[in-house]
């Protein structure tokens, strides 16, 4: 008599199965439900104008928030995002203002913010440092260097090259600026190369168990570095998209970009512990903050009490994420 049954091959999940286990499922549903209680309390949540003012709101944490994305995938996190990026729109205002060609400006701009984010990958990965420590020093070291960069006061920044991402453009009756094209335009590029090429698995690899990963023969040490790297360039094109949203070089600004980025991460699904998540749910979860913060002010809600709900959320969504992880 057999005493072992042959169990069935596992069948493909449906299309259907794939979408309701993606991790962007919920936030998705999230970012339905608040459109939909919006429209209801407030007429003008709809207008094109209103949802226009929504995507450009959105451009500038939502391109950080893709950094942060690859960051936190490999179970590390950015706390240099905001400065990183304010560097690079300090560097490039300065250069201008002293009379030097704008484009070639805001490209020594981006490297800067590119170098930025290799002195952390180098730290990370070469001697095996802790993200947050590192990028906490060089939250400080860019802090302190950008005041005596910029003489400690913010200038104006009128150049046609540096601000024109922020000039519009009509779809449908619908106005969208260079800036939010500019910012689908990395999320494709971006959610391209990490789903469908190995580098990208070797990422969610590193964030799932870095030793394993190395075992099988991954350079650990060298994605890592790639993954500040790629980082550090795309806070850098986050400042030319900051330039033509606010035309000003201030030091002392986004201070919350830190906060508003690992926010739309979480609150997107991508789990702070590393190697699950990704950019759809990050843009999805972008989205939800501008969607949050634009429906609450039509509401005359208090921006403090804005932050509190935002701050809520993203406990409730780590909280999620740790108990789905001790259900697996």
């Amino acid at each position: 008599m057999n005493t072992a049954i042959a169990s069935a091959p596992d069948r493909p999940r449906s299309w259907k199965a794939r979408i309701v286990g993606a991790p962007s499922a919920g936030p998705l549903l999230v970012l339905i439900a608040f459109c939909v209680i919006f429209a209801f309390t407030n007429p003008r949540f709809l207008a094109t104008q209103n949802l226009s003012i929504i995507l450009q709101q959105t451009v500038i944490i939502g391109v950080l928030a893709i950094g942060q994305t690859l960051v936190i995938l490999t179970a590390g996190i950015d706390l240099a995002v905001g400065a990183i990026c304010v560097l690079g729109t300090i560097v490039a205002g300065k250069l201008v203002n002293l009379g030097y060609d704008s484009v070639l400006s805001m490209g020594f701009a981006v490297l800067l913010c590119t170098i930025s984010g290799l002195a952390a990958g180098g730290l990370v990965s070469g001697l095996k440092l802790p993200p947050f420590i590192v990028t906490l020093g060089i939250l400080g070291i860019l802090t302190a260097a950008l005041r005596l960069i910029s003489e400690g006061g913010a200038f104006a920044v009128r150049d046609p090259f540096l601000s024109c991402t922020g000039n519009t453009m009509r779809l449908s009756g619908f106005v969208i600026t260079y800036g939010v094209v500019i910012m689908f335009a990395l999320y494709a590029i971006v959610w391209y190369f990490l789903n469908e090429t190995k580098w990208g698995r070797h990422v969610y690899a590193i964030g799932n168990n870095p030793e394993a990963a190395r075992l099988v023969g991954i350079p650990v040490r060298r994605h890592l570095m790639s993954v500040y790297v790629l980082a550090g360039l795309i806070y850098g094109i986050g400042a030319w998209l900051a330039l033509g949203r606010i035309p000003n070089a201030d030091p002392n600004a986004m201070q919350t970009a830190n906060l508003d980025s690992i926010t739309a991460v979480v609150i997107g699904g991508t789990s702070l512990f590393g190697g699950r998540g990704g950019l759809i749910g990050t843009l999805i979860g972008a989205l939800i903050v501008g969607v949050l913060r634009n429906g609450l002010t039509l509401a005359g809600i208090d921006p403090l009490w804005q932050d509190l709900v935002t701050g809520i959320l993203v406990i409730i969504a780590v909280a999620l994420d740790q108990m789905s992880r001790r259900r697996r």
